[in-house]
């Protein structure tokens, strides 16, 4: 079965997804997250979506199921690169993003997350963090 790579940078997991999602890798994607912050004590969640071009109900429910787990492991979720066509789908199917902070670009959405972890008392260039500015 097909997976989508996580990557750690500091105390963030960033998943790009650059591929359709179908209903099995939105399930493998929400219990390889899982495991990679529970194993590496990751703060946040950076979930790049620019590629994607479609998003149905199962894969907008994904997107909540896995940020109410990231949070209750203490991880925040972060959404960046939504195309306005995703967004306005996701609006039609009634789903609301629970839990996630929308950004425009990854760029942003680490400086939210650095953000957070700072104001968590994280503190800047802490060793868990590892987001040194």
């Amino acid at each position: 079965m097909d997976r989508i790579p996580i990557l750690k940078l500091g105390g963030v997991l960033i998943v790009t997804i650059q591929v359709d999602m179908h209903d099995r890798l939105a399930l493998a994607l929400e219990e390889d997250l899982t495991a990679m912050i529970v194993r590496t004590s990751a703060r946040g969640v950076l979930i790049e979506i620019s590629a994607l071009e479609i998003v149905d109900s199962f894969i907008g429910r994904m997107l909540v199921s896995i940020a109410a787990v990231s949070r209750v492991l203490d991880a925040e979720t972060v959404v960046a690169g939504m195309r306005p066509a995703v967004a306005i789908t996701l609006v039609e199917l009634g789903l609301e993003l629970t839990g996630i902070r929308t950004v425009l670009n990854v760029e942003r959405g680490m400086a939210l997350l650095r953000a957070q972890l700072t104001e968590d008392g994280e503190g800047r260039g802490s060793d868990r963090d590892g987001l040194e500015d």
